[in-house]
């Protein structure tokens, strides 16, 4: 009993965006809706709000092509409190072999932590919870030796002292971006060793020139930001889950060598988040 204990504990662990996806977190977007716009994407679609039905459709062929793709697909309870639940990459990140549990920096998705907790505490995986201040997983973006934490309205520098203290071995880099973004992944994305997805204009130069020193920024449109070009999901083998309608993107992933996989959830992106913010990887294998 406590050999097996053991092993599920240690089963976590997270080096970079773009190894082999091998067990996820997802939630279905059972039932979601724009009840507090909180950007720029939900004040667009806030007189058409979400068709919850089609929604929950196209979430249930992206865990299809996932587990197709062998990714173990885990989903969390659905509840009527939280209307933005599908986006379980806020509510935790994993970096290196530790899961952290995010403390919600909206009071709309506050809560949702209680049901990821419970979810943990019932699979027997260890997690460090946050308290205090404010910091969510779509501001967080582990490569290898870095984590990438984006300043935003949602993620606080307090946030990033307590990550720098518990994971010595890394070195944290910040990236402060305007608060109408939401999160630093819905402007850049690492989905290779040397390449990523960047909307340069939300970025300050410091930054980009970091950035640009460590890999080949592919540059998204105005357009494709606004539908999500950058929240892209890697699930290793150079293969990428992408918005069909992201033509630009896809062209450039594509002539880059990358396998893309299409699926629709234009539904879902109405609410401002795509592939990557439906998803919290708890393991991934190597580069």
């Amino acid at each position: 009993m406590n050999l097996e204990y053991t092993d599920k504990v240690t089963k976590h662990t997270c080096e970079n965006e773009f190894g082999v996806l091998k067990k996820v977190i997802v939630c279905p977007p059972t039932h979601m809706s724009i009840a507090e716009v909180i950007n720029e994407t939900q004040k667009h679609f806030l007189e058409d709000n979400i068709d919850e039905t089609l929604a929950t459709k196209q979430h249930r062929n992206f865990v299809q092509a996932m587990m197709e793709n062998g990714v173990d697909v885990n989903s969390l309870p659905p509840s009527e409190e939280f209307p933005e639940q599908v986006f379980t990459r806020d509510i935790g990140f994993t970096l290196g072999d530790t899961v952290f549990v995010s403390n919600m920096g909206s009071d709309i998705r506050s809560g949702e932590e209680t049901i990821l907790k419970s979810w943990l505490d019932e699979q027997h995986l260890s997690y460090t919870p946050f308290s205090g201040y404010s910091v969510e997983g779509g501001d967080i973006i582990i490569d290898r030796d870095i984590v990438y934490i984006g300043i935003s309205g949602r993620t606080s520098m307090k946030a990033l002292e307590h990550i720098n203290q518990s994971l010595s071995e890394y070195t944290v880099q910040p990236i402060p971006i305007d608060k109408s973004y939401l999160h630093l992944d819905c402007v850049f994305n690492v989905i290779s060793p040397t390449e990523a997805l960047v909307f340069s204009p939300a970025l300050r130069e410091e930054e980009l020139n970091f950035l640009s020193k460590r890999y080949e920024l592919i540059e998204v449109s105005k357009e494709e930001q606004f539908t999500m070009g950058t929240n892209v999901l890697s699930i290793g083998n150079k293969k990428i889950f992408s918005l069909p309608c992201n033509k630009q993107v896809n062209e450039q992933l594509r002539n880059r060598g990358y396998d893309v996989v299409e699926v629709d959830i234009s539904e879902i992106i109405k609410s401002g988040g795509s592939f990557r913010c439906c998803t919290l990887p708890l393991l991934r294998g190597g580069i």
